[in-house]
């Protein structure tokens, strides 16, 4: 029996099909989506069909896991009103600031929804619609999210989420399990309808080809279902953005704000941390010095640790954590000697990696203990990447081998909805290889006095 998993992210539609029982690849395909921050949802719709062709006819059952935080706006008709905002999208900074104060501050926020609000998630979108299109808010309805919206167009009964996807919103309790209808209304100004929370393993309809549909869920809840991950690992994905997350039993609550405390697609919970800035700081260095990713990686390898005193704080485009959605980077340490390429393409490398080794000690900080790192994301195929991330990191690093993990943890849990079983069927872990290296805390430093010496300037071009 055939099961199919499709992952609905920023850049394109991939779709794998599954044995359902040990969920061994039986197909694959992929459709691109257009760029930027905003796309109309019918584009998500063409791509899968276009990539689940002659794939979904042979499941009998379908996950869909998508981009999280995106905010498709539907009219009483559950028409597309405009194109969906997505995650990476910076408009409403002035509005996250202005929710995170009038709902009581980061503390109140964190209690009630497990996270301080970020300018990705989909309440500041609510808020924006409001102040700047009203006309689009007045003919608002209802929210979908990315894999809400793709699941109801393949067949759901209603509209219906997960709580995972739904706890990216900014109006959901993970530790309730329950909507806050009250901050969505509080942000617009007036009541906004939500999907009906589904349960982990429930069917929420079927394709016309008779398929079930499961809840689906978000793509970063995908990848740990997808991975399989266990106690003491911290999943790091330098891919589009960056992430650091692990899953848990308890709900997480960081008033910091650097620690989303999402749940998972199982009933447990996934405290999250996120950059903006990841595999794009090494694509636009590796542009920068007239080579590609490959070339990147032998220059940074033919560096020494440190690059010359080389360091680059990487938040070229805006960043989420820490919260300076207005900030540029910066390279500091440059001489005549140390601004070579070699140096520059380590710089950056290991700037990705000390901000995402940033996130993991934010997980600590709410009790979670790193045994090891498992490192996935397009730029975890480079050797650079790879080599540095244990001596920054300061534990091993496994890299499981290349595979769609998104769209294998919605197929994962597609097959635990056809089995009606008490938890996910039980697939073996992906093959994967171990890298270890000495720790070099004199980069973290580097990176930790720039990055503190920088916020005061960044707040000042905010104001």
């Amino acid at each position: 029996m055939l099961v199919a998993g499709v992952d609905s992210s920023t850049q394109s539609t991939k779709v794998v099909l599954c044995r359902a029982e040990d969920g061994a690849i039986a197909g694959t395909a992929s459709a691109p989506h257009p760029d930027g921050t905003e796309c109309d949802p019918a584009y998500w719709w063409g791509a899968l069909c276009q990539a689940g062709d002659g794939l979904l006819g042979q499941a009998s059952a379908v996950g869909v896991a998508a981009q999280q935080h995106g905010m498709v706006a539907l009219d009483e008709a559950g028409e597309v009103i405009r194109p969906a905002i997505l995650w990476n999208d910076m408009r409403a900074a002035p509005q996250t600031r202005e929710l995170i104060a009038e709902l009581g501050g980061p503390a109140e926020w964190a209690r009630r929804t497990g996270s301080v609000p970020a300018v990705s998630f989909t309440v500041t979108k609510l808020r924006w619609m409001a102040e700047r299109e009203p006309e689009s808010a007045a003919r608002l309805h209802r929210v979908l999210l990315p894999h809400d919206w793709l699941t109801w167009r393949l067949g759901a009964d209603e509209p219906a989420t997960d709580r995972g996807d739904a706890s990216g919103t900014g109006y959901f309790s993970p530790a309730e399990g329950a909507w806050l209808p009250g901050i969505a209304e509080r942000a617009l100004g007036r009541p906004v309808a939500t999907p009906r929370l589904a349960g982990p393993a429930e069917i929420v309809g079927c394709t016309p080809g008779g398929a079930v549909l499961s809840a689906g869920t978000g793509d970063n809840m995908g990848a740990a279902l997808g991975l399989g991950v266990g106690e003491g690992d911290v999943v790091v994905s330098v891919g589009t953005s960056g992430t650091a997350y692990a899953v848990t039993t308890v709900p997480a609550a960081d008033t910091t704000g650097a620690v989303a405390g999402f749940a998972d697609a199982t009933g447990r919970f996934l405290p999250l941390v996120a950059t903006v800035n990841a595999a794009r700081v090494m694509t636009v260095t590796a542009r920068l010095l007239g080579t590609d990713a490959a070339g990147l990686s032998a220059l940074a390898l033919a560096a020494r640790p440190g690059a010359g005193g080389l360091t680059l704080l990487p938040y070229l485009d805006g960043e989420r954590s820490p919260n300076r959605p207005d900030a540029t980077g910066v390279l500091n340490g440059i001489t005549s000697t140390s601004l070579t390429a070699e140096n520059l393409a380590r710089a950056a490398v290991e700037a990705v990696l000390c901000s995402l080794a940033d996130g993991i000690d934010s997980l600590a900080a709410c009790g979670i203990t790193p045994k090891r790192v498992v490192l996935i994301g397009g730029a975890a195929r480079s050797p650079a990447v790879r080599a540095i991330a244990p001596a920054v990191f300061g534990v091993p690093v496994t890299v499981p081998e290349p595979a769609e993990y998104v769209a294998i943890g919605a197929a994962r849990q597609a097959a635990w909805a056809l089995s009606g079983a008490a938890g996910p069927p039980p697939w073996p872990g992906p093959a994967a290889e171990t890298f270890t290296a000495s720790p070099c805390p004199g980069i973290r430093d580097r990176y930790a006095t720039l990055r503190d010496d920088t916020a005061g300037w960044h707040e000042r071009r905010r104001q």
